[in-house]
């Protein structure tokens, strides 16, 4: 099960920002003993690949803390953190770790299956934070967007380094994601109740005003 728990990290991780766990993996597997991505993967160690990430990172961070762009970012990334979290979650699940011995049993001969489920993880994931930003951003007046985005980072990092380092510690944030999704519901549903009573003040007021 530690394949499974190293490539559902990445791949939730990649539903917070799409880089962060892909970069990480690179920079751990050329860099360190800790990954050893297997062959078909290799590519991602690649001093290119890396760059190129790195760059792609620096514009996700800029443009997730301002508000109204970090909407729009979202949108886009409506594709890229799903492919991000497929490709994560394929090469997390079937490279040596310093916590995995037996890569790709836990899937076998399927190699589409992994990133199928890396896909569906980091969709799920970046649906909840896509949920969440604007109701965070309308209670805070758009302040908040940079503090969560901040947040959402350093989630990002700390997972991707547990799926890596410590795979069971992936558990604690999977047990967490369900009360955000409550807190989410929650609070778009007082955002309606609180527009539909402002609406019907303004009612009452243009027939009294009549």
């Amino acid at each position: 099960m530690l394949e499974a728990l190293t490539g559902t990290g990445l791949a939730a991780s990649a539903g917070l920002n799409a880089y962060i766990p892909l970069l990480t993996m690179a920079l751990l597997a050329r860099f360190t003993e800790l990954v050893n991505l297997p062959s078909g993967w290799n590519w991602l160690s690649n001093g290119w690949t890396i760059a190129i990430l790195a760059v792609l990172l620096a514009v996700e961070v800029v443009a997730d803390k301002v508000p109204v762009v970090d909407h729009v970012n979202d949108v886009v990334q409506t594709v890229v953190r799903p492919t991000a979290g497929g490709l994560a979650f394929g090469a997390g699940s079937g490279s040596e770790t310093v916590t995995v011995s037996d890569p790709g049993q836990f899937f076998g001969s399927h190699q589409w299956v992994p990133i199928a489920i890396g896909v569906i993880i980091a969709l799920g994931v970046h649906g909840v934070k896509a949920a969440a930003r604007p109701v965070i951003n309308a209670g805070t007046a758009g302040f908040g967007a940079p503090v969560a985005s901040t947040a959402e980072d350093a989630t990002s990092v700390f997972v991707s380094l547990a799926a890596i380092l410590l795979p069971v510690l992936v558990l604690v944030f999977l047990l967490g994601v369900p009360f955000l999704v409550m807190w989410v519901v929650r609070r778009r549903r007082r955002r309606r109740q609180q527009r539909r009573a402002a609406r019907l003040g303004q009612t009452e007021t243009m027939v009294d005003q009549y």
